[in-house]
């Protein structure tokens, strides 16, 4: 089953916000409602949910699954 609420964490203030992810595109930049620090993907990762969410990107949770983890 395919999860789409992910709670992003801002790596520079710690603001938490749970936000519903989009399934039909990666989403590459998010803006901290907090600190308004423009977030976007670590090297590697497809999108801020992969890098800075609890639940990785509905496009990778099948590889988590399979062990292979996220943009493997």
């Amino acid at each position: 089953m395919t999860v789409l609420q992910s709670t992003l964490t801002c790596p520079v203030c710690g603001h938490r916000e749970t936000e519903t992810m989009p399934v039909d595109f990666c989403q590459f930049f998010y803006e901290c409602r907090n600190c308004h620090t423009l977030l976007r993907p670590k090297t590697g990762d497809c999108c801020v949910f992969c890098s800075y969410g609890d639940v990785r990107c509905p496009s990778k949770q099948p590889e988590q699954a399979d062990g292979q983890g996220c943009c493997a």
